[in-house]
């Protein structure tokens, strides 16, 4: 069988038992004319916004899409749904008393469940025209609550942190496979060949639980993983040659590595992963005169920096990252994922108050006027926003003050590229603790996402050992009534 690595089309061509890839296939097929195609492949001369892997060129969708980009904002640790975005006037009359019976048994990791459940510690207020009801604890996004859906009722299947990561960013609590935004870069390619499809912008304080697997392309090529990007001088370390290194030299030294590399590929039929490592080479030199460029935030207006609470106190460094997701996207990056937490993050198990405090001062404005940035752009009509981590919290409370982790109901919302403003889609039980109405698991919330972006995800897959993989394994559905 030749397959076909495409995200579209046939992966079933019949022919010889041996499994072929693209590359291979095109070395093969007509002869010279195979092999000058792909010798021109891979050691043409490149303009900057060229590619040396033209998988990596913008792709066609399976349908009109609804989304060109999404910027995913990564609450790490679990937000409280019931204190930020689910109100849930039982649990404030029941605060105080042990649970309910009815509700049965509970799976938590620190024996909580024998604990008096703890009602919301900010009053909840009905937001805009919509009457959409937001916490206190984000005043700003309230402000812009008709342009969210709030989708209340997501769930999925780990109370830890690692393997919860795992299955938010790539729908399997199992490290090793392809992320959300690796899916996304290799069914849609890049609109940008002077930047990585999928850049990730992670909390400077310290790495996500479950470390850089989350963004990892599992058995997708290398070239599908997220670049991690920071900002400052040096957006990617050691991304600049050294000073005595002048352009026409390193133009030279790169040019003979091409060479090499292209007598290095044909001795070892065109390996995917070879190949990624010689795409990282061409596209760390494009962005040697890009990414600074785009990471240059001094060229935004003042107005503009104080939208995103730059020169802050507490709001600086994540207005910053937010600023920085924009001015990705609006040069061509498909796909920004910005964690906010370090090893804890929102990970609020003795005191929800202080922990929520302090992550919503630092994020709530930023993310507020990422919201409002994106608008007067015009670019929310065609930019996916998420704003979630990897689970909720329980109702019940831990250590007289905090909750312990749930990911059998929690909150997530989404914004702009159509989705209905001002809407919140399915619900959890009376005090927060499961979905009951309309549950969306995380294999639902990913096939929506890919569809907002124009791709089926049943047809969205990737040959690997013997099956057609694909993001959402053998489940996922679209929910359709969040859109506009």
């Amino acid at each position: 069988m030749i397959t076909n690595t495409s995200p579209f089309g046939s992966h079933g061509l019949e022919g010889s038992s041996q499994s072929v890839s693209r590359r291979r296939f095109l070395l093969q097929a007509g002869g010279g004319c195979g092999a000058i195609a792909l010798t021109n492949l891979l050691n043409c001369e490149q303009s900057a916004a060229s590619v040396i892997d033209k998988s990596l060129a913008p792709q066609p969708t399976h349908f009109l899409p609804r989304a060109r980009r999404v910027i995913w904002l990564f609450m790490h640790g679990g937000p409280s749904h019931v204190d930020l975005l689910d109100p849930k006037p039982e649990l404030v009359r029941l605060s105080g008393t042990p649970l309910p019976d009815s509700f049965g048994l509970v799976m938590t990791r620190r024996n909580v469940a024998n604990n008096p459940l703890l009602g919301p510690i900010r009053a909840f207020r009905k937001r805009g025209e919509s009457g959409l009801e937001i916490s206190d604890f984000l005043p700003h996004i309230a402000k812009h609550a008709d342009k969210l859906c709030v989708l209340r009722s997501c769930h999925g299947d780990s109370v830890n942190h690692p393997q919860s990561v795992y299955q938010m960013n790539t729908g399997s609590i199992l490290m090793g496979k392809p992320s959300l935004g690796s899916w996304a870069a290799y069914g849609l390619g890049t609109e940008n060949g002077n930047m990585p499809a999928f850049v990730v912008l992670p909390d400077p304080g310290n790495g996500v639980k479950g470390g850089p697997p989350a963004w990892g392309s599992g058995f997708l090529p290398a070239t599908y993983q997220g670049t991690t990007m920071r900002a400052g001088k040096n957006p990617i370390l050691h991304l600049r040659p050294q000073p005595e290194i002048t352009p026409a030299r390193q133009h030279e030294t790169l040019a003979l590595i091409r060479r090499l590399n292209q007598k290095h590929l044909e001795q070892r039929d065109f390996d995917e992963e070879l190949l990624a490592r010689v795409n990282s080479y061409e596209l760390a030199f494009h962005m040697q005169a890009t990414a600074p460029e785009v990471v240059d935030i001094s060229q935004e207006s003042a107005a503009t920096q104080k939208q995103y609470g730059i020169g802050g106190k507490d709001t600086d460094e994540f207005g910053r990252r937010c600023l920085l997701a924009r001015r990705m996207v609006e040069r061509g990056v498909r796909f920004v994922q910005l964690y906010s937490g370090d090893t804890g993050g929102w990970d609020a198990h003795s005191d929800v108050n202080a922990n929520h405090d302090l992550y919503c001062r630092r994020t709530d404005l930023p993310v507020a006027g990422l919201l409002e940035d994106l608008d007067q752009r015009g670019l929310l009509d065609d930019t996916l926003v998420i704003w979630g981590g990897e689970f909720g919290r329980m109702p019940m409370s831990e250590q007289g003050r905090g909750r312990d982790h749930n990911p059998w109901g929690y909150s997530v919302w989404f914004a702009g590229a159509g989705v209905k403003g001002g809407f919140a889609y399915g619900a959890t039980d009376p005090i927060g603790l499961r979905a009951v109405e309309k549950p969306v698991h995380v294999h639902d919330l990913h096939a929506t996402i890919l569809h907002m972006l124009g791709l089926d995800h049943e047809s969205l897959t990737f040959f690997n050992n013997g099956r057609d993989e694909r993001l959402t394994d053998v489940a996922g559905k679209v929910v359709h009534e969040i859109l506009a």
